[in-house]
């Protein structure tokens, strides 16, 4: 896709996020079944709706733009998972695994905070009320996602491995 101007690079950092989002969705199960820890896995289980809901509102804003979500690969997103994966694939203690699976998660959170920082600076660029809404919504989602497991590292699970 030509980038010509900053409603191009929205659309395409749109797209990214986009596909971010879908890689998710399907990763997130996976996650949630390797965790040994059922608050860890009730913390994936509720960024997995949240997520869907991330995803419904990427499809509202591309609608309002008459734009197509898809058309980018968010190679990111595909990287982080995999590591994701390599985790779930260890030999390692069940409360060892729960902490690097939070880490795994940490860091998806922490590139999902960089996107939609961006693209809400974008929206508010290209004047995009309603846009910048929904973004801003979720961005507010990920940064409390990113807090509650902290929070659960912090209070059990770290605990728990460092036990090990």
């Amino acid at each position: 896709m030509i980038v010509d101007n900053l409603k191009d690079l929205y659309l395409d950092e749109l797209r990214d996020i986009y596909d971010a989002e879908t890689q998710l969705v399907k990763a997130l199960p996976k996650m949630a079944q390797a965790a040994a820890s059922e608050k860890l896995q009730q913390a994936f289980d509720q960024h997995l709706q949240q997520t869907q809901e991330h995803v419904r509102r990427l499809e509202q804003i591309f609608d309002d733009l008459e734009a197509n979500p898809k058309g980018e690969t968010c190679e990111a997103m595909q990287g982080l998972i995999k590591e994701g994966d390599q985790i779930i694939k260890k030999d390692a203690d069940a409360d060892v695994k729960d902490a690097a699976l939070i880490a795994a998660a940490q860091r998806v959170e922490h590139y999902e905070i960089a996107a939609y920082g961006t693209v809400c600076t974008y929206a508010e660029s290209l004047s995009q009320p309603e846009a910048l809404d929904l973004l801003k919504k979720t961005l507010e989602e990920e940064k409390a996602t990113d807090a509650k497991l902290t929070d659960l590292a912090v209070s059990s699970i770290n605990k728990k491995a460092q036990a090990s």
